[in-house]
């Protein structure tokens, strides 16, 4: 048989899938955000009408959701890289144990977030397990999820409870790589474990750190489960996100090409973000070691 006819029968299946799940839905959402498309109905041309609304503000929610969405990316982000990073760091010190503690804290990775959505929802309730264990110390708790900010910092406690543990197995495979007979020399010196730290496990650990961070940015902009199920997108539209808004305006409110018109600007501003850390990954990570 031709190599070339054999080559194409192996990969067929595969590139029929990513073309029937991936591209011809990519092309259809384009195509719809240029329509006001209805879920039954006969769909109208309209042009950029549904970008315009979007950055005329004659939608009202979406400079809200784009501003909760940036919100959630930066302190969920930050607070993933660094316990992330913390925690992988530790474990490293801990052969013995380490296996066990990373397995520990991925298996919140693999399980359904709806279900852990659904727990977490009962553990902030007003009346939850930790309020109540505040209470038995004296200290009345906040309303986790009837509150702007408590609800958000609740959406990004329960979004580390899930993910973290990809990031600890990230770096601690990037550990994995550093000579420890560089770490041997450098306490032989006599530098501190904070020095250590950022002069030597931080630069060769760099490139791990930032394969994780564009994961985790990525992921951010992405979020939809959290809210949905832990607050509603509420109190208000406090907790509402791009893609939550995304999903009520195609199947709550009927607008299908507001709705992929959502999609892509969402698209771009991942694009826009992503490609800001591909330019300053050149300051700050080191490919060298």
């Amino acid at each position: 048989m031709n190599q070339r006819l054999l080559a194409f029968f192996h990969l067929a299946p595969g590139m029929s899938g990513f073309l029937i799940f991936m591209v011809v839905p990519l092309v259809a959402s384009f195509v719809i955000s240029f329509y006001n498309w209805p879920l039954n109905g006969e769909p109208e041309f309209t042009g950029v009408e549904n970008y315009a609304r979007l950055l005329t503000r004659q939608d009202p929610a979406f400079y809200t959701v784009l501003f909760n969405t940036f919100v959630f990316a930066v302190g969920y982000t930050a607070a993933n890289l660094i316990l992330s990073t913390a925690i992988a760091v530790w474990l490293h010190s801990l052969p013995d144990w380490a296996p066990f503690f990373r397995v520990l804290f991925f298996v919140p990775v693999v399980t359904p977030m709806v279900a852990n959505a659904l727990i977490w929802r009962v553990i902030l309730d007003d009346d939850g397990v930790i309020n109540g264990a505040l209470a038995a110390i004296g200290i009345q708790g906040p309303s986790w999820l009837g509150h702007p900010t408590w609800a958000m910092i609740s959406l990004i406690m329960m979004s580390l409870w899930q993910a973290i543990g990809y990031n600890i197995v990230v770096l601690a495979a990037g550990l994995n790589n550093i000579n420890p007979a560089i770490m041997e020399a450098a306490k032989i010196d006599g530098t501190t474990a904070w020095s250590r730290f950022w002069k030597i496990t931080f630069p060769m650990l760099s490139p791990s750190l930032f394969f994780a961070s564009v994961m985790t940015v990525i992921g951010s902009f992405k979020v939809f489960t959290q809210p949905y199920v832990l607050t509603k997108g509420g109190p208000g539209e406090s907790t509402n996100t791009l893609v939550l808004h995304l999903y009520r305006s195609a199947f709550s409110f009927d607008k299908l090409g507001l709705a992929s018109s959502l999609a892509w600007v969402l698209f771009v501003i991942v694009m826009l973000v992503t490609a800001v850390q591909f330019v300053g990954q050149k300051k700050w990570v080191n490919y060298d070691s």
